[in-house]
């Protein structure tokens, strides 16, 4: 989501982001924006209309029992009104207000869409609050809850808050018409919805015998043809954008302009993907979390494509087989990927209870439509989303025009365009390095400043952690710190980040890494090698090396330029981790499955060391698991300076189970 504080001095950093093409799109924008305000077309009467993308009658029945049950405790919930969002609990959801913050407890204001102030709290609320469930993903639930139970109190029940958002929000007013990747999740929703409540009486009086509900669908397609996310700005949100348009255009292609929206939103969505994504498999936006959303949304128009049996270009396949074999490349040894850039909790598709495992279930749909290979992780978890999925996506050796791709043979640990090196050894020790670019486009909007971190894990366990995101908008030093060079993983000098912000979702410069050197082999000392030039004056160099036989992780921070220059180096720990500092040495403890788990961090000595732990003026010591949440957890840092002459030495002694000594 890109949000800003409105000032003309942002204005003015963000248009020198654009290029002419984009500056002459957006003003083109700006025209059509006021010319809708007075021209609404009617939706174009429609009749005789038929939904017919409906699962294969095979597909409920492969749904595993446990996921099942896991969906209707999650569906009981939902019923009572009970939820929770970005780590706030709401228990109003039985007859929500679609404009409600719960937050803040604001209501957003009613109006022109394009006119509301929706980057002002303190005039709308928390946009993300008010926008989570207008999605509609818990409707998703609902419906997949009755689509396993045929229990009608679900149906009714999404019925009834589909009828009452469509009246509450007419086309063009309010808040919910303002952002893209809102309306494309939310046709995407509708599609799931339609097709899990076939088996329902009234899902066609719903659906395509509604005269609300075809306006509806034809004003969000209309909306979207009209402005796509442009230039700097096209990242995960195209891919949503035309996900959505796409798979609308075939589930509900009752309108004059259906093949035309259907054939332009393909197009761009195979772009799009083509152009976030690395040729390694790895989302070009380096955020974990994004990298999950557009692969479930990809997927998700894959699956609406060939239930229409509409052909998609080999290359958008491609694209998702690659992401998918990537992704089994970067997680640790209990399914967890990196923790990398901005992560906003964003899904492209829910029809699974608590407690299903985002990134398993992903695995699971690419073993189903790609194949698993030998050197995948195995997956042992279950889940709804699956077997739907499996049941309209044509397996990939039988697409038709699949290619000839050579996929790796073995596990991959360094992906050389996204600049993400993975070293591992026994005992699960998992450690992601990061010298690849500072982020996706000019403006970089979701990127951390975190060149030359490294996230180190013991058995899916956070011990050097990256502390995550928390915040978008609303709580700018929150913001800030969280994405911050401090706030990693790596080295600050003379109190500056390494990439310049020039706003939440902006980085006016960006610093330049290089990987110099890698080896990932475990059975000798796998390592790495990675330099980059943010600091203008100084380049900032780092070596890891991962000793198998010793379970010993060896960092070298070395300072190039003139002069001397202020250091910070921070280690954040995972919240888990308990830490005694005393001096430059600190012992680490922690418990898994019930098992003492320890380790030493010698760290070096040219710097003093202190430990900080939910400090909040300024922010320092805070680990945030989701967005929205954020807890304390220890961060040591280390301040003296540097003048070229010597090197930082960090080392992690991993001590095993059972005693520290």
């Amino acid at each position: 989501m890109t949000v800003n504080s409105g000032n003309p001095v942002w204005y003015l950093r963000r248009l020198s982001r654009m290029g002419p093409r984009e500056v002459a799109g957006r003003v083109g924008d700006t025209v059509r924006r006021r010319r809708w305000r007075s021209a609404r077309p009617e939706c174009p009467r429609v009749s005789g209309a038929r939904f017919t993308a409906v699962l294969p009658a095979a597909a409920l029945a492969a749904v595993p029992p446990d996921a099942a049950k896991r969906l209707v405790d999650a569906a009981e919930l939902l019923m009572a009104g009970h939820a929770e969002y970005f780590g706030v609990a709401r228990d109003d959801l039985a007859d929500p207000d679609w404009w409600y913050d719960p937050k803040t407890g604001r209501h957003a204001p009613w109006g022109y869409a394009f006119d509301l102030p929706y980057r002002q709290e303190d005039a709308v609320g928390d946009i993300k609050q008010i926008w989570e469930l207008s999605r509609h993903q818990y409707l998703t639930v609902l419906a997949a809850a009755y689509a396993v139970t045929g229990d009608e109190r679900y149906a009714e029940r999404v019925a009834e808050h589909l009828r009452s958002w469509w009246a509450a929000n007419p086309p063009l007013r309010g808040v919910h018409w303002i952002s893209g990747i809102e309306l494309g999740i939310r046709l995407l929703s509708w599609v799931w919805v339609r097709r899990l409540l076939d088996g329902w009486p009234g899902a066609a009086g719903l659906f395509e015998d509604n005269p609300v509900a075809l306006n509806q669908i034809w004003h969000h397609q209309r909306w979207l043809a009209g402005f796509p996310s442009r230039g700097s700005s096209a990242n995960n949100h195209i891919i949503a954008e035309a996900a959505g348009q796409f798979a609308a255009a075939c589930a509900f292609n009752w309108f004059p302009s259906s093949e035309r929206w259907r054939n332009d939103a393909l197009r761009s969505l195979e772009r799009q993907l083509r152009g976030n994504t690395f040729l390694s498999g790895l989302n070009r936006e380096l955020a974990s979390e994004y990298h999950g959303l557009v692969l479930e949304l990809g997927l998700a128009a894959v699956a609406e494509a060939d239930a229409a049996d509409v052909p998609v270009p080999a290359t958008l396949r491609l694209v998702l087989l690659r992401m998918t074999d990537a992704l089994a490349a970067v997680v640790d040894n209990r399914l967890r990927p990196p923790r990398q850039g901005d992560a906003d909790d964003g899904h492209g598709l829910i029809v699974d209870g608590a407690g299903t495992d985002r990134w398993a279930s992903l695995l699971a749909t690419g073993d189903a439509v790609f194949g698993r290979l030998a050197w995948w992780p195995e997956v042992t978890g279950t889940d709804v989303r699956t077997p739907l999925l499996a049941a309209l996506i044509r397996p990939y050796a039988k697409g038709g025009t699949a290619p000839a791709v050579a996929r790796p043979s073995a596990k991959p640990g360094h992906f050389a365009d996204a600049g993400m090196t993975i070293l591992r050894g026994p005992d699960g020790i998992w450690c992601r390095c990061d010298g690849g670019p500072h982020g996706f486009l000019s403006i970089a909007a979701h990127a951390h400043a975190d060149a030359l971190s490294v996230e180190v894990r013991q058995d899916g366990v956070d011990v050097l952690a990256d502390p995550g995101t928390f915040c978008y908008h609303g709580q700018p030093e929150w913001r800030q710190y969280f994405r911050s060079t401090l706030g990693h993983n790596t080295l600050e000098l003379n109190g500056a980040d390494q990439s310049v912000s020039g706003g939440p979702f902006l980085w006016t410069r960006h610093a330049r890494s290089r990987v110099l050197d890698v080896g990932t082999s475990p059975e000798s000392v796998a390592h790495w090698c990675a330099e980059h030039d943010g600091y203008q004056r100084s380049v900032h160099r780092r070596r890891v090396e991962l000793t198998a036989a010793s379970q010993e992780l060896r960092v070298v921070d070395e300072v190039r330029g003139r002069g001397r220059a202020a250091v910070r180096l921070a280690f954040h720990l995972g919240p888990a981790i308990a830490a005694d500092l005393v001096g430059n040495w600190a012992v680490l403890t922690w418990t898994r499955d019930g098992e003492d788990r320890f380790a030493v961090l010698d760290l070096p000595e040219q710097l003093s060391w202190r430990a900080h732990h939910g400090e909040s003026d300024p922010p320092l010591g805070w680990y945030s698991a989701g967005f929205g949440r954020k807890e304390p957890a220890t961060t040591l840092v280390g301040t003296g300076f540097a003048d070229g002459t010597q090197g930082f030495t960090t080392v992690l002694r991993f001590r095993g189970q059972g005693a520290a000594g």
